[in-house]
């Protein structure tokens, strides 16, 4: 079955909290690594564990590959939003890098 031969706004939903999971645990990540341990650790194991059960129901349905592709996809546009959003921004080589992932998106899911 393919990702999007029923597009629903279940499996977006599903998605999209699978992905900002992913991308709340990054951002944890980033905390920690400023010094804030517990409120870093804190928000690993919130986005881990948002990211896990979305990602299950997602599993029952669709298969692995093209799930981890758009999942990825839609994680790389939110913590590439995260880093302009605290300053870091972004080179010419890190925007040809996050093109390819999302190029890399469509040509998998059509």
């Amino acid at each position: 079955m393919t990702l999007f031969a029923i597009p629903t706004p279940g499996i977006l939903s599903l998605i999209l909290m699978t992905a900002l999971g992913y991308a709340v645990a990054t951002v944890g990540m980033k905390i920690t690594a400023t010094g804030q341990i517990w409120l870093g650790v804190g928000l690993c194991a919130l986005g881990f564990f948002a990211a896990f059960l979305a990602e299950i129901v997602l599993l029952r349905r669709f298969d692995l590959a093209l799930v981890y592709v758009v999942i990825i996809a839609a994680e790389t546009a939110l913590v590439l939003g995260y880093a302009f959003w605290i300053g870091e921004g972004f080179g010419l080589r890190q925007t040809f890098g996050a093109t390819l992932v999302l190029l890399g998106l469509l040509v998998v899911t059509h």
